[in-house]
């Protein structure tokens, strides 16, 4: 975080509240759990049967005793013995409650399923979760966005694991650790809110942070509330979320140090609205809270407006208090809002990566452009060549193995065509905008060996600042042109042609100029047009022609499309006959790809996002930079083609960046194409 925003966040929160030393009003408890069976408690959670919310059960962690069940009203209904559970969640899943409890003698995740019918809980592991570390927190998250359940598992080492649990042909859940985040001390609580995908972190002794809940999504905090310099005293014992709506959406925070529950209005950025207490004749009702859990949703004529359950860890046997929400908001003076507002269905369709290759050598910000080689004979010895913005070029086959690596320069954008006449035959020609020597790097590839061999005639000079962008365009006639952008705005075109020695040879022929960077392009060597994504302003369709000018048409621009969010990035052409099919652009700014027809006025179509495949444990795509696509067969599972995308964060497991490959059939059946 910048420094003078964490100086600009601390201030506000020392200030913000004038309220801080004056006396928190209290509320009382409303009804308290049988003791656990072995003493201790250290998490609770609500399953709110939706067609008999007065039917709801409590579930909290006994530690030795298991997973522990009670009514509303208390009364202990079964235990479920399962090593020693710390934590406890749960999400709806229509018919069912599923339940995450963590096993920290075990060190695993333990899975249940509570229906709400029978009352009947039963075991959903299909295999041992295992984290690798004892755990001392854990919460789940249902993504709006492709409606994933994650659960986020915590150490007494400042782990913070993502876990995406999806269920396996026998009707079990399984899971896979999709991204790892590390904070500098142990965390014991978190909470996430489906509808806003925010996660809220506990550190202990710290403060709480907010992340996005999204695995895919940069992994950068922001802090809500910092130990002695903000509202917190001590040690934050428990989070919740109380989801009312706009303007009724709240984090609470156990805050013992001052005995206090903390309360955050998140329509405000979690600012610091007050603080309340929970007492019961002037002394407070709660000896040792760990572990929280809020619902606004109606549970009976007294919850009417949902409830916050508190996990109290007493001396000489743990329970659980339930206090009516609707007194905490009128002791506050807060609105209640209203009865479970549901997250905004994601626009996007979501389709799953079949392979990914193996990652590039370098580290950082390295892997950037694909483009998918066809074999003339057998689809299935197809290739991928794609670039290492910092070392050179790669090819690899279509499990994602590794062929070739060339250490020719950093390597930004590759494009290939066939057709081309050198050396007495026909070859495909390859070319990538080479940034070590602001030259255009020539290749051929061998369709038996699938390798590349350079065969620039010399160093082709750009005469650009810094070679960018490319993209290549064979006209009707059968000449070879490459573009290539500038990060200043300027898309400068070259003729390539074959020398008598078998070599290749570039001519400048047209410059092109843009108010603004531009680094994705496509040409259509059926119908002569160019795509330039200018990244911070539009999708633009010009002529592909060296005679054609710079005149050019929007097709779609960030501040008017809700499809794009800057950047725009790569752009890749499904070319279909007839002039049929799609343009895929890379919406980098929220991970998704627009999709356009080919034909007519370029119009929009839908979007979809890759998300991670639990089956093969292949991660999802974020931060693309480069992609393309073929309608050509790739062979078995391939017939209709493939999307080949960068992906920007290669988070399961943790590794430099790479590409991962999408079945085109895929997305026109989710697309509806």
């Amino acid at each position: 975080m910048d420094r003078l925003k964490l100086a600009a966040s601390l201030l506000a929160m020392l200030f913000a509240s004038p309220a801080l030393a004056q006396s928190s009003p209290s509320v009382g408890v409303l009804r308290a759990t049988a003791p656990t069976a072995q003493g201790g408690a250290n998490g609770v959670a609500l399953l709110r049967d939706p067609k008999d919310p007065a039917r709801s059960t409590i579930a909290a962690s006994g530690k030795l005793g298991g997973l522990e069940l009670y009514a509303l009203n208390g009364q202990r209904l079964d235990a479920l013995p399962g090593g020693e559970i710390y934590a406890v969640d749960t999400r709806d899943d229509g018919a069912r409650a599923l339940i995450a409890a963590l096993d920290r003698k075990a060190g695993r995740l333990r899975l249940f399923a509570r229906d709400y019918a029978s009352g009947a809980t039963t075991a959903l592991d299909a295999r041992p979760l295992l984290l690798g570390y004892s755990g001392e927190g854990l919460c789940l998250h249902r993504s709006a966005r492709d409606n994933s359940l994650y659960a986020f598992a915590m150490g007494r080492e400042g782990q913070l694991d993502q876990w995406l649990l999806f269920e396996t042909a026998d009707g079990k859940l399984d899971g896979r650790v999709v991204r790892r985040l590390h904070l500098s001390s142990e965390a014991k609580f978190c909470v996430a809110d489906d509808a806003s995908g925010a996660l809220y972190v506990a550190q202990k002794a710290v403060g709480i942070w907010r992340y996005d809940a999204d695995p895919e999504a940069e992994p950068v905090p922001a802090i809500v509330d910092i130990n002695r310099l903000g509202q917190i005293a001590g040690e934050v014992e428990g989070l919740a979320v109380i989801n009312g709506g706009k303007g009724a959406d709240y984090l609470i925070a156990a805050n013992p140090g001052r005995g206090d529950y903390n309360v955050y209005d998140r329509s405000a950025d979690d600012r610091f609205v007050g603080g309340f207490r929970i007492e019961a004749n002037g002394a407070a009702a709660v000896a040792k809270p760990s572990g929280l859990f809020g619902l606004r949703a109606p549970l009976g004529d007294d919850l009417s407006a949902g409830a916050l359950l508190v996990a109290d860890d007493r001396k000489g046997g743990g329970d659980s208090k339930i206090v009516s929400w609707a007194a905490v908001a009128a002791a506050l003076k807060l609105p209640t809002g209203v009865d479970v507002p549901s997250a905004t269905p994601s626009r996007l369709a979501l389709v799953r990566p079949v392979m990914e290759t193996e990652p590039v050598d370098h580290d950082g910000d390295a892997a950037d452009d694909p483009a998918i080689w066809v074999h003339p004979t057998d689809p299935a010895k197809s290739a991928i060549i794609a670039t290492d913005k910092k070392g050179g070029m790669l090819v690899y086959d279509l499990t994602g193995k590794r062929l070739q690596y060339l250490p020719d320069g950093k390597m930004n954008n590759v494009d290939l065509r066939g057709g081309f006449k050198l050396g007495g035959k026909t070859v495909t020609l390859v070319a990538a905008s080479d940034r070590t020597h602001k030259a255009i790097a020539l290749y051929t590839i061998d369709p038996e060996t699938r390798l590349l061999t350079s065969v620039a005639d010399g160093v082709q000079a750009t005469n650009l600042s810094d070679p960018y962008g490319l993209c290549m365009y064979r006209d009707r006639k059968g000449a070879t042109f490459v573009f290539i952008s500038d990060p200043d705005g300027l898309v400068r075109q070259w003729r390539l042609s074959p020398t008598a020695a078998g070599k290749v040879r570039a001519e400048a022929v047209r410059d092109i100029r843009f108010d603004s960077q531009t680094e994705g392009c496509v040409a259509d060597d059926e119908t002569g047009a160019l795509y330039v994504a200018e990244e911070d302003v539009a999708l633009w369709r010009l002529g592909a022609d060296p005679k054609a000018g710079g005149a050019r048409k929007a097709i779609a621009r960030v501040a008017d499309s809700p499809a794009l969010k800057d950047d725009l990035e790569g752009v890749g052409l499904y070319a279909q006959p007839k002039g049929k099919g799609y343009l895929v652009v890379s919406s980098q700014g929220d991970n998704s790809y627009a999709v356009f027809r080919r034909d007519g006025d370029n119009a929009y179509v839908g979007s979809f996002a890759v998300t991670a495949n639990g089956d093969n444990g292949v991660d999802g795509i974020s931060e693309t930079d480069g992609l393309d696509v073929t309608s050509a067969s790739l062979g078995a599972g391939l017939e209709a083609g493939a999307f080949v995308a960068q992906d920007g964060r290669n988070i399961a497991p943790p590794e430099h960046q790479n590409f991962k490959l999408v079945p085109w059939s895929a997305i026109a059946a989710k697309l509806k194409l």
